[in-house]
């Protein structure tokens, strides 16, 4: 502050900055409380999803094993290979407090009989549509997992800014509003003196 010039002007251009400094940090404040909320309730969706997957996968598996002993694997080889591949997803985004995160948009038609019923079982029908569900959730949880990513990367984006106003411009701009202030207040109180002490000369003629 040796450099800094107590001025009327810069008291006002100081005071402004401790406001502008206030207000900025309070919104990015709020900003990184809406994030850490909305990644928290992604990563309890996360813990969901892989105890669906891991339930509906057990089930898929058990299913295959079945269908495997009573038709054999070469035949369940050949019909999982005849199972044409999913290609009808897309990548869109959504943003959250300006942060873009991934929306998967699924848009695969409902399971077909992609094989016939001659040497199938149902165990095989089985292992189709759990398998299916869980490639539904597994395009969930990459989803959720990523958006999960950027929301911990913004937050601490933003929590680095947040503290930088909070810790070092603002109590700065304090320090500079309270020392122009103090030594406007003393030459104001100097020049109260000087010109009375002016008058009671004046007046003493």
């Amino acid at each position: 502050m040796e450099n800094l010039t107590p001025t009327k002007a810069n008291l006002i251009k100081a005071k402004s900055m401790l406001e502008f400094s206030q207000k900025g940090y309070e919104l990015l404040d709020k900003k990184r409380n809406v994030l850490i909320r909305e990644m928290m309730d992604l990563i309890d969706e996360v813990k969901e999803i892989q105890v669906e997957i891991d339930r509906i996968f057990k089930e898929a598996y058990e299913a295959m094993v079945y269908a495997t002993l009573t038709m054999g694997m070469i035949n369940v080889e050949e019909i999982a290979l005849s199972i044409p591949k999913d290609e009808n997803i897309s990548i869109l985004t959504k943003s959250v407090m300006g942060v873009e995160i991934p929306l998967i948009k699924d848009e695969t038609p409902d399971i077909q009989p992609y094989y016939g019923f001659y040497r199938t079982n149902s165990a095989l029908d089985i292992t189709v549509v759990k398998m299916n569900e869980v490639q539904k959730l597994l395009y969930r949880l990459a989803e959720v997992e990523n958006s999960v990513f950027r929301l911990a990367a913004e937050i601490k984006k933003t929590s680095k800014r947040a503290n930088a106003l909070d810790k070092i411009q603002i109590p700065r701009y304090r320090e500079v509003t309270k020392y122009i202030s103090e030594v406007l207040e003393e030459k104001e109180r100097e020049d109260f003196f000087r010109l009375k002490r002016i008058k009671g000369r004046s007046s003493g003629i």
